[in-house]
């Protein structure tokens, strides 16, 4: 291997075909290198990875793509990292540790994940975006305090049994507690439109998306609302806010396609 080096800098360099992160100059003192110096086959076997420039949360997800633990991988995020570090690590240059750093949130985050998980919606990795797009959905629910929580609940289960007016009377009597409950409004929101309330259904999706511009949920909502009062011009540019916010709906870009081909 001799004549295999490469400069040192506090970047990346790419070593037996994968990125590592060489910012935290403990990687070169254990190895005994100098910033500047030329490194060599020799210095990357000194190096101990492991310990220096893969963190634990990189290798509960690695363990978790081989084993399918799902418990495994919470238990032992939680048992290492607090919520403030997993946000940390979401704006890694290493793509396993965003995707572990997305997944993780969406099991151990509260609400103050929201905006860390918003951007990562647009991460130039698809699998960070999709885990992203999940995970961002469990935080919404994660606002307010835990009776507050616990009405939403009861709220998505109306809705999901599809009786409306109970969701409608739950939400109402939870947002006049908490107004800024974006998660409740939206609740509102998606049983008004089964109830053909559509012009109360985009006020809802507008406040939600005062109070959280990454709820994508809303921009959607919004679009069908309009469409079904047939504001078509209104329920595109809803459409192509949802696609901004979350550009992973396949779905939605396939529906304004066809809007957009009959307008």
């Amino acid at each position: 291997m001799s004549g295999f080096s490469v400069l040192i800098s506090d970047f990346k360099v790419a070593v037996l075909g994968r990125g590592f992160d060489f910012s935290d100059i403990r990687a070169f003192r254990f190895a005994g290198i100098a910033i500047g110096e030329p490194l060599t086959f020799n210095h990357i076997l000194a190096m101990n990875f492991s310990d220096t420039t893969i963190p634990r949360l990189t290798s509960f997800y690695l363990e978790y793509l081989q084993q399918h633990d799902v418990s495994f991988f919470v238990k032992s995020v939680a048992a290492y990292y607090n919520q403030a570090t997993v946000t940390r690590l979401a704006g890694s240059c290493q793509v396993d540790t965003r995707r572990a750093a997305a997944m993780a949130l969406g099991f151990l985050g509260d609400y103050s994940s929201n905006s860390v998980l918003g951007e990562l919606l647009r991460d130039a990795d698809r699998n960070v975006r999709l885990l992203a797009e999940s995970s961002i959905k469990n935080v919404w629910t994660r606002d307010g305090n835990e009776s507050q929580r616990h009405e939403l609940r009861s709220a998505m289960r109306s809705v999901a049994s599809h009786d409306f007016s109970e969701a409608v009377r739950i939400t109402n009597n939870l947002l006049d507690e908490y107004p800024l409950f974006a998660e409740a409004r939206n609740q509102r929101g998606i049983a008004l439109f089964a109830l053909g309330k559509f012009h109360d259904t985009v006020k809802d999706c507008a406040i939600v998306l005062d109070i959280n511009k990454y709820h994508f949920g809303a921009a959607i909502g919004m679009g069908h609302a309009y469409l079904q009062t047939n504001k078509k011009e209104l329920a595109i540019i809803a459409f192509q806010q949802a696609l901004k916010i979350n550009p992973n709906l396949e779905s939605i870009k396939k529906h304004l396609n066809k809007i957009l081909q009959n307008f």
